[in-house]
């Protein structure tokens, strides 16, 4: 493919997550392959005053809408790639990149556009009140952040651009798993726009051991309820599954809590660099996901894959199919504590866990790999400037 000028759109989020590492890694691609990438990021104010006043606008922001439109006189580029607009770019840059009739592409990491907070996830379980009829009925339960105003503004968030057809304005939409497709496609989107392109990891190199040599388990998340670590630690303390540890990695709400009373045969390290995380995934014996929401496709699944990691994972939205559910993976229901155990149990023997490794390495090979994101960019990029005429 000839090199193209993109575009690249993202308001940041105040604590970096999955979403920034992926735009990141996906500029970094598209750089080294040739094409321009023209940087544009925005992040939230900060200040409670300033932070008002934005989510005031962030159904609709004026004011973003130029400095996009300035930002595609300045460049000229080829195409644009939206990542995130919530909540100070608002959804009207993408009128404002219609109107300069710049082929758009937006990837859709979240189910903001259905869902006031994002997760279709409400009381400890998932929730799809609002996908296909209106999202008013996040303002009563307030969904987003437990705040009734914020919900307002986040509801009208989806709203408004819905009655003003904004999104009609994005030539492709790129969903990260079949999944969410039919969870857009529910909610109002075209299916025609709707194109899946999974994200994408580094290949972390061999394997230090075989899983069947190691002893430990990984936990790799946010220590919050929508991650099922609370399931995970009750299946762990009930299995007692012989010579084995769950390490715990990572930081956020319930860590107090949990580290006041772990189970036995269970260490917490806290948030940890990239670079060690890498190597616990590479000497794993296997790693547990009990989410208990839909994902959107988390990077440290496809981590895992890629370190040949076998993994128990909750079968629930898209997350078997990220991992290939039956030959990489154990899929348990989420939030079932006695089939958690009993899944946890199995990790004891040795009988499954080297095959399944091989398998996840190929996963990670035949879907997740870098020159295969990097087809699959370049490809959503020809079929949105093929609409658009050019």
């Amino acid at each position: 493919m000839d090199p193209l000028t993109v575009l690249q759109i993202h308001n940041r989020y105040r604590e970096a997550g999955g979403e920034d590492v992926v735009t990141s890694k996906e500029r970094a691609l598209l750089r080294e392959a040739g094409h321009e990438v023209i940087d544009y990021q925005v992040e939230n104010p900060r200040g409670p005053v300033a932070a008002t006043a934005s989510l005031l606008v962030s159904p609709w922001n004026p004011m973003s809408a130029r400095r996009v439109g300035d930002a595609v006189r300045r460049h000229r580029p080829d195409v644009a790639h939206i990542h995130n607009t919530w909540w100070a770019l608002s959804p009207s840059i993408v009128r404002s990149l219609s109107k300069a009739g710049v082929p758009t592409v937006m990837t859709l990491h979240n189910y903001r556009l259905v869902c006031a907070n994002g997760k279709l996830f409400r009381d400890g379980e998932p929730c799809e009140d609002c996908v296909g009829t209106h999202p008013w009925r996040a303002v009563g339960h307030g969904c987003y952040r437990g705040s009734v105003p914020a919900s307002i503004m986040a509801a009208a968030a989806i709203e408004l651009p819905r009655r003003l057809h904004a999104w009609q304005g994005v030539d492709l939409f790129l969903p990260l798993t079949d999944f969410a497709r039919e969870r857009f496609i529910a909610g109002g989107l075209s299916s025609d726009k709707l194109w899946v392109k999974p994200n994408f990891v580094d290949d972390p190199g061999p394997r230090r051991v075989r899983p069947s040599e190691s002893g430990v388990v990984l936990f790799v998340g946010r220590l919050s309820a929508e991650k099922g670590i609370e399931v995970l630690l009750d299946a762990w303390r009930n299995a007692a599954p012989r010579r084995l540890e769950l390490v715990v990695v990572g930081d956020g709400p319930l860590r107090q809590a949990l580290e006041a009373s772990p189970p036995a045969g269970v260490r917490f390290l806290g948030r940890q660099p990239v670079d060690q995380v890498r190597e616990l995934m590479l000497g794993a014996r296997a790693m547990a996901f009990p989410s208990l929401w839909f994902e959107g496709q988390p990077m440290v699944l496809l981590e895992a894959l890629a370190a040949g990691v076998p993994l128990v994972v909750s079968a629930l939205g898209g997350i078997p199919d990220t991992v290939a559910d039956g030959r990489a993976a154990l899929a348990v229901p989420a939030g079932d504590r006695s089939a958690w155990a009993a899944a946890l149990g199995r990790l004891a023997g040795d009988d499954w866990l080297d095959a399944a490794s091989g398998y996840a390495r190929r996963v990670f090979e035949s879907r997740y790999s870098p020159h295969l994101a990097l087809d699959a960019l370049e490809e959503a990029y020809r079929r949105a400037m093929g609409d658009r005429g050019h």
